[in-house]
């Protein structure tokens, strides 16, 4: 007697999701597991929240372009094919992109930044985030060595999850544990996140969505949304609208790592019990 063929289970179709900071072309960008969660994802609308493409570092580095990367426009047109509609919204390494705003190509539109309009009807900024470097950078010789350090932390890194996924055991982000312990790198992106929030604030929305720091996180602070979809290259992480109009960070594996419920729908005023 066989046994019955288990199903996977169906794919979640979600209203929106947002991904940014993927650095395609750049050493530590990480397409193939990009490409593996764009395979299985099913949206009405993809944000591309900035710095897919790293044209920054393809000027100043030898690009690296393979199976992989070509993996991830592959999902990509067969998502636009499917009838998901994509949005760019370039940022600073792939600020080029920014000459042809305003612009709804073949294959996406193109803008500088946009408005996402959940099915519960918050109104959420989407923009990369370089914008607010003004206010949360402070320059110096601190700071380039604080990139300098970043990079070479990102290489051990990648080192390290290569030989875990020997032992075949799960990714696991170093470069994340290590900012978690750094008071500075915690100051600088309260800061990021208090800019972001002021800005959507003084433009009249309900939150933000956005990239640009490498840090994951869905919150509401002050009657805000702030949602930072993460990037592919330290946290693998993307934010996803349920069509009920809940928000959900993502694993790239498609684990929940953080939620936010839909807004409560408003109660006409004739519905409302009266005192007696």
């Amino acid at each position: 007697m066989s046994l019955p063929t288990r199903l996977p289970p169906p794919r979640p179709h979600h209203r929106a999701v947002f991904v940014s900071d993927v650095h395609l072309g750049a050493k530590h960008c990480h397409a193939a597991e990009l490409a593996t969660f764009l395979d299985g994802l099913r949206c009405d609308r993809l944000y591309l929240v900035g710095d897919i493409v790293d044209l920054w570092w393809m000027a100043q580095r030898r690009a690296r372009w393979g199976a992989p990367q070509i993996r991830v426009v592959e999902a990509l047109h067969a998502l636009r094919r499917a009838g998901t509609t994509i949005v760019y919204v370039p940022g600073n390494h792939d600020r080029a992109l920014r000459r042809v705003c305003g612009l709804a190509l073949p294959a996406m539109q193109v803008r500088r930044r946009t408005v996402h309009e959940t099915a519960d009807g918050r109104r959420l900024l989407v923009t990369h985030g370089d914008d607010y470097d003004a206010i949360t950078h402070f320059g110096g010789l601190q700071e380039r060595f604080g990139d300098w350090l970043y990079y070479r932390i990102l290489t051990g890194n990648q080192w390290l999850n290569r030989a875990r996924r020997k032992l075949g055991m799960r990714y696991w982000s170093l470069s994340e544990f290590l900012k978690q312990r750094s008071g500075a790198a915690e100051r600088y992106i309260e800061r990021f996140v208090q800019a972001g929030l002021d800005d959507a604030r003084r433009r009249g929305f309900d939150g933000i969505v956005c990239g640009h720091i490498h840090r994951a996180s869905l919150v509401e602070r002050d009657g805000l949304v702030y949602a930072n979809d993460g990037d592919w290259v330290e946290s693998l992480t993307a934010l996803a609208e349920a069509q009920d109009g809940s928000l959900r960070l993502l694993s790239h594996q498609g684990e929940v790592l953080a939620a936010l419920p839909a807004r409560a729908a408003k109660v006409p005023a004739e519905h409302v019990p009266r005192a007696a």
